[in-house]
């Protein structure tokens, strides 16, 4: 068998932050839901069943939460942040596709959301 794909997920990471253009977004926050994919450049951990080759979701998890800390005005700059992090952190990924969602946005609307979407590779 050949792989020809080897992806990492994690989906639905709820997180608390303070986002937003609007200055109470900025002072009270909302929930934000982050799904991100992960396309790796080397996928022999299939075979070897070593976590060398591979990305720890964990490790993930805390560089995400570490950006999300860091208040900005579009959702936009803070998938870029995330994304530069994991690139830097990791040499084993070759894309990233991140999905930054509002979960509630100051629009009035019920059970609305708002959502950025970036892919990027090296």
């Amino acid at each position: 068998m050949q792989i020809s794909e080897y992806i990492i997920e994690l989906q639905d990471v709820h997180i608390y932050a303070h986002h937003g253009v609007m200055p109470q977004e900025r002072t009270i926050g909302a929930w934000f839901t982050i799904d991100i994919e992960l396309t790796m450049n080397d996928w022999r951990c299939a075979d070897n069943d070593e976590i060398a080759g591979t990305v720890s979701y964990a490790d993930v998890y805390d560089i995400i939460c570490n950006e999300m800390q860091k208040p900005s005005d579009l959702l936009e700059h803070v998938c870029k942040r995330i994304s530069d992090s994991i690139y830097s952190a990791f040499a084993q990924v070759e894309g990233i596709e991140i999905r930054l969602c509002k979960d509630t946005p100051p629009m009035g609307g019920d059970r609305l959301k708002s959502a950025v979407t970036i892919r990027s590779h090296r």
